[in-house]
């Protein structure tokens, strides 16, 4: 599981490929027509998309000499999966860390009150 979150998170941490992705979302469509509004060589952009297909988010269908991409949300919602879980976990963590800092303001409150 960890090799393909891995791929996952390091393919969005672009805002390049996060732009991609975004126009993918639109539907399917070629790699030239994709790479036209960036201002970056298409080669370059053909690197970016490389790194979203090895993460598993882009899928490349070939028509004749087209190369056609689509987005797969897959390994998304498989990232999202484990964000959710992370949150749950650092909230139980972060409320006992509240409640101990609590019970431990009340003991240090009735110590002073004892000493009065």
């Amino acid at each position: 599981m960890q090799a393909p979150l891995n791929r996952t998170l390091m393919a969005l941490a672009d805002p390049t490929r996060r732009a991609i992705l975004h126009r993918l979302a639109s539907g399917e469509t070629r790699v030239t027509d994709l790479a036209r509004p960036f201002s970056m060589s298409l080669n370059s952009v053909s690197k970016h998309i490389r790194v979203l297909e090895r993460a598993r988010l882009v899928r490349r269908r070939r028509s004749g000499r087209e190369h056609l991409l689509s987005i797969d949300p897959a390994p998304l919602d498989h990232a999202a999966d484990w964000i959710v879980r992370q949150r749950a976990l650092w909230n139980r963590a972060l409320d006992n860390l509240d409640a101990l800092l609590k019970a431990d303001d009340r003991d240090r409150s009735t110590k002073r009150r004892r000493r009065r």
